[in-house]
């Protein structure tokens, strides 16, 4: 099982620090909601991620369609992000208190839903999600030939994997916990448009591929 879980881990590294919307979003996320904000965030993300694991897995069908479709599914990425991009960078507001604090925030349970989702979208209208879980589990497929216990051998490679890089979303949200007590209001106004523009330059540079990608497959 060593070469499962160095598999694992492997692939696990390689989601966890690829250059995406999602690390600026969860970043986002915590400075501006807090623990539970990010937390929120990350299951949302996680659970996509478990959701495309099973696809490829069980229903590869429908998978290979989703495949298919990805250019519709780049552009519903990238007109997702670019809606929360602009709404980030124009009409993200700073709620502060009595003494000019950043203000904690006491959600409803329908703001708490909506973090939770968008999250989940965020990652699952991301195509290069799809490139890579298509690629991985050929990869993991191939290794499994002539393995006596192959559905052992899976379940400790994506278990490996998507508790790593929970684990490194977590870190994350822990890590901007530590940087906002010691924000300003107008330290995390800035924070929110660089964000905003981050996430624009993301859905814009989706969109471009995803066209570019459609005009030189006719």
């Amino acid at each position: 099982m060593i070469e499962a879980l160095l598999t694992g881990l492997t692939l696990g590294l390689l989601l966890a620090i690829s250059i995406g919307p999602i690390i600026f979003a969860i970043i986002k996320q915590s400075l501006n909601n807090g623990h539970k904000g990010g937390f929120l965030f990350v299951a949302g993300v996680s659970f996509s991620d478990v959701l495309l694991v099973l696809v490829c897995n069980l229903l590869t069908s429908l998978f290979d369609q989703a495949v298919k479709h990805q250019t519709i599914i780049g552009i519903c990425g990238s007109s997702f992000l670019l809606i929360i991009g602009i709404y980030t960078l124009f009409f993200k507001k700073v709620m502060i208190d009595d003494s000019g604090a950043i203000q904690d925030k006491i959600f409803k349970k329908r703001q708490l839903i909506g973090i939770f989702v968008s999250g989940f979208f965020m990652n699952l209208l991301n195509p290069g999600v799809f490139i890579f879980w298509l690629a991985a589990t050929t990869k993991i497929h191939t290794q499994t030939v002539g393995i006596s216990h192959p559905v052992t051998y899976l379940i400790t490679v994506y278990a490996t994997c998507l508790l790593f890089v929970l684990s490194t979303d977590i870190a994350k949200v822990l890590l901007a916990g530590k940087i906002r007590p010691k924000l300003t209001p107008h330290n995390l106004h800035i924070i929110n448009k660089i964000s905003g523009i981050i996430l624009v330059v993301f859905a814009l540079s989706l969109g471009y591929a995803t066209l570019n990608y459609k005009i030189a497959s006719h």
